[in-house]
């Protein structure tokens, strides 16, 4: 079982702003989403004995994981793998999406943006990375991940063994939990804040 998790709202977020590698914290809505996020994990797994938290090393996710573990009691730490890290765009990272939105040639479709940077990761790589850490994953092992948007994306995409167009349409919430069991991936809402 993974529980997958997106970061919770930060200031570029707010700002409409790709992060990629750069980095943002939390806004106070992030924060208490995170919050919520952590207490419905900790309504899922009520015991954490056989558990381990996984996060990407970037500053945004680290901060989310560490609410959850406050929200769960504590009894988690979070070890930090960066082949779930945010997909980086190199230069364009911190772009505002309008930004962005420029710079992708017009005959590239818009889900296909994030490939168009000329020093950014490639679709290939990325898929590489994460499915070595899904593949990393024992069948019978229970993990919470915590990750990003489009890392996110391309987990589920990769579980649900999804054609790359759906992969990169996906939706990513930052108030909901995914679980990733026996072939499945069920979408668990948290409280509104």
């Amino acid at each position: 079982m993974i529980y997958l998790v997106r970061h919770g709202q930060t200031e570029s977020n707010l700002a409409r702003r790709y992060q990629g590698a750069s980095d943002s914290p939390l806004t106070a809505l992030g924060q208490a989403q995170a919050r919520r996020m952590g207490e419905l994990l900790n309504r899922l797994v009520p015991d954490t004995a056989g558990w381990r938290m996984v996060a990407s090393p970037l500053g945004r996710a680290r901060q989310t994981a560490s609410v959850i573990c406050q929200a769960m009691g504590g009894t988690l730490t979070p070890s930090l793998d960066p082949r779930v890290a945010e997909v980086s765009m190199g230069s364009w990272d911190g772009l505002q999406i309008d930004e962005l939105e420029s710079r992708r040639p017009q005959d590239v479709p818009y889900p296909e943006r994030y490939f168009q940077s000329p020093d950014g990761e490639s679709f290939d790589a990325i898929w590489g990375r994460l499915a070595a850490w899904l593949a990393s994953v024992a069948h019978d092992e229970n993990v919470i991940l915590v990750s990003h948007g489009l890392a996110g994306r391309f987990l589920r995409g990769i579980y649900g063994q999804l054609p790359r167009e759906d992969l990169l349409t996906l939706p990513v919430p930052q108030d909901a939990i995914y679980a990733l069991s026996d072939g499945a991936i069920t979408q668990i809402d948290c409280e509104p804040v």
